[in-house]
């Protein structure tokens, strides 16, 4: 980026990268960047035609690493990002076919997770996330006033409607940059998490950065899952944050896996980011010691007063592609289709189901955006001959043949 440009970014108060645009790429010129330098061009202008013979190598380069990640009998952890790229710059029709057989091995295809998200401690946060309401950094600009802890009472009420609704696992959120300082608060999101274990639910928190201590005092609790996400590649991370490092965004997880609980974490889609942004995160959380139990595909709902408030929506193809790569790279990992689901139309999600999310939020809100209600949500699975999840156990995998190459 030229120094006008990050100038210009700085002028305005928004990441520098808010004001890059990635474009849509054709066939040949994404299998070029399986081994070259990516290149964009606008979308009215196609890209040079590189040599035949180069094209078809690069062709057959990709589609030879597609059909051995495709004919995988387990999770793998060794992803290169030229192998990803491989993968992710896939004709889409071939991606999804091939993610939906990837799928059917490893998951029941008509099984759905349903999930609620509350939030048990709105605003106040100190970080500088620049997608989010919840910091008082933007709080002007965006009404979000910083609000007490919910009470355990308050929040094991809400766990019970959703579960009468059909939800089997209950995600708690806090607006926190960490748990330091926090031993009350501490003690009462442990009474919620056994509260909502004791009502056979899977339970998830989202409390920022946690250590190894706090972890292990969440697992004593009962806790199922820990969401952190990593949200996009390490390369643009610090356009979107500064007040928390990928690094340390990575050691929370080691915490949380260390502790023996069920790492959550995923990304936000339409940040500005490119698509090789893109491999990127899917790159870090394909290569973690083990595959996250849940991968999160957030598409940024743009908030009014913060950094990324006027930012366009992010182009379905996008979204599908990360979701058909997510479960090519982490067969056994249930891919969750959350924040921005409001904006997409049954058919867009039901392709989403096929290539291989199997899990949604569901209920009254996700912390400060609209979601998808559970009776939308029970008449969207009947229509398209999906069921719920139960908890904490998968229904084992239908018998299917093995994958052909």
């Amino acid at each position: 980026m030229s120094r006008g440009l990050r100038a210009a970014a700085k002028r305005h108060s928004l990441p520098p990268a808010v004001f890059m645009l990635s474009s849509a790429h054709t066939r040949t010129q994404l299998m070029s960047t399986v081994v070259d330098t990516p290149r964009t061009y606008p979308s009215h202008q196609p890209p040079p035609a590189p040599s035949q013979g180069a094209d078809q190598g690069r062709q057959e380069d990709a589609e030879r690493i597609l059909r051995e990640a495709v004919a995988a009998k387990g999770p793998r952890h060794d992803w290169t990002r030229k192998q990803i790229a491989s993968i992710y710059y896939q004709p889409l029709m071939e991606l999804t076919y091939q993610s939906a057989k990837v799928h059917r091995r490893f998951h029941d295809p008509a099984e759905v997770q349903l999930c609620t998200l509350m939030n048990i401690k709105t605003g106040g946060c100190t970080e500088d996330c620049s997608y989010c309401a919840q910091s008082t950094r933007y709080q002007k600009g965006t009404g979000i006033e910083a609000k007490r802890v919910e009470t355990v009472e308050s929040v094991l009420a809400a766990a019970r409607t959703a579960r009468e609704k059909g939800s089997t696992r209950f995600c708690m959120g806090a607006a926190w940059r960490d748990m330091r300082g926090r031993k009350n608060a501490l003690k009462n999101i442990k009474a919620m998490v056994e509260g909502v274990r004791a009502l056979g639910m899977e339970s998830c928190v989202t409390l920022g950065m946690i250590d190894g201590e706090q972890a292990r005092e969440l697992k004593e609790a009962g806790l199922t899952a820990y969401n952190h996400n990593v949200d996009t590649s390490r390369e643009f991370y610090p356009s979107v944050i500064s007040t928390r490092s990928y690094d340390e965004r990575l050691r929370t997880l080691a915490h949380v896996r260390d502790a023996g609980i069920n790492v959550c974490s995923g990304g936000i889609l339409g940040l500005g980011e490119s698509s090789e942004d893109r491999i990127g995160l899917l790159h870090t959380v394909s290569t973690l010691p083990s595959h996250p139990e849940s991968f999160p595909v957030n598409a940024l709902v743009p908030i009014k007063g913060t950094p990324l408030g006027d930012r366009p929506p992010i182009d379905f193809t996008s979204m599908l592609r990360t979701i058909a790569t997510a479960r090519i790279l982490m067969p056994s990992t249930i891919i969750r289709i959350a924040a921005g689901r409001k904006t997409m139309s049954e058919e867009k999600q039901a392709l989403c189901f096929m290539a291989g999310a199997n899990a949604i939020f569901t209920g009254e809100k996700m912390l400060t955006t609209e979601c998808n209600g559970w009776d939308e949500d029970n008449a969207l699975l009947g229509r398209w001959g999906l069921r719920p999840m139960r908890s904490f156990d998968k229904s084992p995998k239908p018998e299917t043949p093995g994958p052909a190459n």
